[in-house]
């Protein structure tokens, strides 16, 4: 087993690095909130007071943040990783970010010796609190088989997907398809609903046809009872979204649909539901028909 620093211990690191503790790996962790250090010290894990003191001597060092900014922040400020974790350590990316931070990232860690992987993850809180994420991974083939104990205890599917920088451009490929998938689920209820038809029996019926889905399954009752406690907040939704786009300038492609979801989501967010879970796409499809 192997001792981890883990960086971010938020809605999805908090219940990874307990993950992590319980596959038997010795785990010291360090968030700007206590919650998570707490919940990782009831666990069995160790708390940091800063990034230096969670990843030196680390054999695995693990980041889980929200933005860009954090990550670099976090990798190449005072005290950050680059220059605190010891030569040969790997260091994991489990944060959404752009391709690019992550290639540069990866580039300033191998001149250090650090062995570094893109890997961003998708499930949600739910799927970090059961250990069954999705995990997108970029990086070198020896080094995504060192990491294969860290994803085994966090994820179900894990998979090397290229080089530097891949991870991140197949998670906004994940989050285009999540967006589009809860815009149309969300035009299904509103037609059904306007045309006085049982929404939640039409939906069970499409759950169980060529129209189903992992978002069906476990987002359509809560949509259809308007519950929208986030899992994953739109306003993380519409930072992705301005990643799958700029990833489309930068591949040279056009993605018109994920145009129209990228709107859809900015749409969300400029109501005043960028707090809510990505599901609440549902409340913008009712504005636009009149139906709120």
């Amino acid at each position: 087993m192997s001792t981890i620093g883990f960086v971010g211990l938020g809605i999805m690191g908090a219940p990874m690095a307990r993950h992590l503790v319980a596959a038997g790996h010795e785990v010291t962790g360090h968030d700007l909130s206590p919650r998570g250090v707490d919940a990782l010290v009831a666990a069995g894990g160790h708390a940091a007071s800063g990034v230096a003191e969670a990843v030196a001597g680390a054999e695995v060092v693990i980041t889980m943040l929200p933005q860009d900014e954090h990550v670099e922040e976090v990798f190449f400020g005072p005290g950050g990783i680059l220059e605190s974790a010891k030569p040969g350590a790997l260091y994991i990316d489990f944060s959404t970010i752009r391709p690019e931070t992550s290639q540069r990232v990866a580039a300033a860690g191998r001149e250090r010796g650090l062995r570094v992987l893109d890997a961003p993850v998708s499930g949600g809180e739910k799927g970090a609190v059961d250990a069954v994420l999705s995990i997108m991974v970029g990086g070198a083939r020896e080094d995504f088989d060192a990491a294969r104990p860290v994803f085994e205890a966090v994820g179900r599917t894990f998979e090397l997907v290229g080089g530097s920088g891949a991870g991140q451009y197949v998670k906004a490929a994940n989050q285009l398809i999540v967006g589009g998938t809860f815009g149309l689920v969300a035009e299904a209820i509103v037609l059904m609903e306007a045309a006085g038809v049982d929404a939640r029996a039409g939906l069970d019926v499409i759950a169980g046809g060529l129209a189903a889905s992992r978002i069906l399954d476990l987002k359509r009752g809560s949509m259809l009872a308007r519950s929208f406690e986030p899992g994953f907040r739109i306003d993380l939704h519409h930072k992705d979204m301005g990643i799958a786009t700029a990833a489309a300038r930068s591949a040279d492609v056009a993605l018109p649909m994920t145009g129209l979801v990228a709107s859809l989501i900015a749409a969300a967010r400029s109501r005043g539901y960028g707090s809510l879970d990505h599901s609440a796409l549902l409340k913008v499809v009712e504005d636009l028909s009149g139906r709120s």
